[in-house]
Order: structure tokens, then sequence, then C-alpha cells
């Protein structure tokens, strides 16, 4: 794959990525601690559903390749 085109898949990729995160990135099961003025937010089960897909998306390209 030439890298323009690969550079291309690269960036819509992330955009989708970026927009499913905005929409799923706050589940029950994310952890978020507030004290005062600092915010810790750790999305615990959105990485893990996340790291599932991936699997499953980069197992099927493998077995079809």
């Amino acid at each position: 794959m030439e890298l323009p085109r690969m550079l291309m898949v690269v960036g819509a990729v992330l955009l989708i990525v970026g927009f499913l995160w905005q929409v799923v990135g706050k589940i029950p099961g994310d952890i978020v601690v507030k004290k005062g003025n600092m915010t810790f937010f750790f999305p615990i089960v959105t990485s893990i559903i996340i790291s599932i897909v991936l699997s499953l998306v980069f197992y099927f390209i493998g077995r079809f390749r």
C-alpha cells in the first residue's frame, strides 16, 4: 500500500474512533474521581470494549488474508 493512501486510511480510522469516543466514551464502569479542581478519568470499560472489537477486526483480517 502506498504511503499517501495508508495515511488517508489511518486518518479516517482516527476520525471514526474520535467520534465514537465522544459517543461511547463515558459508559458505566469507567472510573471518574473528582477532588477539588482536579478530575481523573480512566475509561477502563471503554478500553476493554475497544480492545475486544479491535481483536475481532484483526482476527478476521488475518483469517481472510
